[in-house]
């Protein structure tokens, strides 16, 4: 039985099963994307719930973890030379996992990093970019009478959004047939845009015929269904 004890966050959350992947999260368009890859590859794992309301994001046993206080971060017991790993950043943990796994990263290398570029993509565009434009559309923001920095995040958000009509164009995916850790990654903030976020009418999602395929499509994987509700919420 793999020993835990050296990592404080073991001690803020214990392990039933501390054989298995630890995963730290909350169901955000951020965390759903580790949950969902590990639903995708089959890995056993164990979600723990890292409440914002309860600011537990911000202990002490977390920021040893992550001291950039985000989610999801994990930890592997049975990490890289079976030595225990401990992982934040969504993107990071979900090339890790395909290479754990050999699942959802494709194997050339030439398509792998054209893969990998989809990824970024996702981390550098659309989650900040639709992150800001659900602060000021939905939270805070929408009080602001200026609404010029509204308006600057919904122009860059529809931008993306072309950039990805023009991507799905005859694609089932983002690299075509082949479903890889860029969906995992794009799909949950598209979706999160739409609907948690309510900016559709403001983005003119309707415009976006193949996006809206593709997120549709996504919706309905089996592993996707399962991998949006973890961690269950208290």
């Amino acid at each position: 039985m793999a020993d835990l004890s050296a990592f404080p966050i073991a001690g803020k959350w214990p392990a039933k099963h501390p054989d298995r992947l630890q995963l730290y999260s909350l169901p955000t368009p951020n965390g759903v994307k580790v949950s969902i890859m590990l639903e995708e590859t089959g890995l056993p794992y164990e979600a723990h719930l890292v409440s914002f309301e309860r600011n537990d994001q911000l202990s002490p046993e977390f920021l040893s973890l992550n001291p950039n206080n985000k989610i999801p971060a994990i930890l592997d017991p049975d990490g890289p030379e079976g030595e225990p790993l401990a992982l934040f950043e969504s993107g990071a943990i979900l090339i890790y996992l395909a290479d754990k796994t050999g699942q959802l990263l494709p194997k050339h290398p030439a398509a792998r990093y054209e893969a990998i570029q989809w990824l970024m993509f996702q981390m550098g565009g659309v989650g900040p970019m639709f992150g800001q434009l659900g602060f000021f559309h939905k939270f805070a923001g929408k009080d602001y009478e200026d609404k010029r920095p509204r308006d600057r995040y919904v122009a860059e958000s529809r931008r993306l959004l072309q950039v990805l009509e023009g991507r799905m164009a005859g694609r089932a995916w983002i690299m075509g047939d082949e479903y890889t850790i860029a969906d995992i990654a794009i799909w949950p903030w598209v979706r999160n845009l739409v609907g948690f976020y309510g900016a559709g009418e403001l983005v003119g999602f309707d415009d976006f015929p193949n996006v809206q395929r593709v997120t549709q499509a996504f919706a309905e994987r089996p592993a996707v269904v399962r991998g949006l509700a973890i961690p269950a919420r208290d």
